[in-house]
């Protein structure tokens, strides 16, 4: 079977990469929304005034939206929550999938302060019935309560939910989320 992909050599793909021109201006967008996502306030006021490219956001809504990422990064799910809703009420309301990550997340967190009545009982109040309304929902919520299962998290089949990377993907969402939020304010 032959692969359709065609093959070539590194000094081609270099040849035809230095052909490729890119405007300057689309440069600066480039870097100018690598600095708004990533939250680079001082660093994005700075690269408007030099280069005259105008962010999409007004940077002054950029420091609470890192607030919110840190909350979650910092596993204050609740305070993150809080602070979305402070933000906009509707980006929790319109997206179901971010709400129920970020109650995920809160759960996790529950599970890993080894607070596992409290962790059930959340499980009972908060997540199962929406695990009933979403397939997916309820895989995931199976997923999670599992780790309750096993008393050393570090052989669990589960237990890179406890890992730091599982907040980040968490913030990385509630990030991407309420930029987007942000983007359509403006707009």
């Amino acid at each position: 079977m032959a692969s359709s992909k065609k093959l070539i050599s590194r000094e081609e793909w270099e040849k035809r990469l230095n052909n490729v021109k890119i405007r300057k201006e689309d440069m600066n967008k480039l870097v100018m929304n690598f600095l708004v996502t990533e939250g680079y306030v001082e660093a994005a006021e700075k690269f408007r005034m030099e280069s005259g490219t105008h962010p999409d956001i007004d940077l002054a809504t950029i420091t609470d939206r890192m607030a919110v990422k840190k909350a979650v990064q910092c596993g204050n799910v609740e305070d993150a929550i809080e602070k979305i809703n402070d933000l906009n009420p509707e980006i929790l309301d319109t997206n179901p999938q971010l709400f129920f990550q970020l109650q995920q997340q809160r759960l996790i967190e529950l599970i890993r302060n080894g607070k596992v009545e409290e962790a059930l009982e959340f499980a009972q109040e908060e997540l199962a019935p929406r695990g009933e309304e979403n397939q997916s929902f309820l895989e995931e919520l199976e997923r999670t309560i599992s780790l309750l299962v096993f008393e050393d998290t570090s052989n669990c089949p589960v237990g890179e939910l406890l890992d730091i990377s599982q907040r980040l993907k968490t913030a990385t969402e509630v990030n991407a989320a309420v930029l987007t939020s942000q983007s359509h304010e403006k707009v």
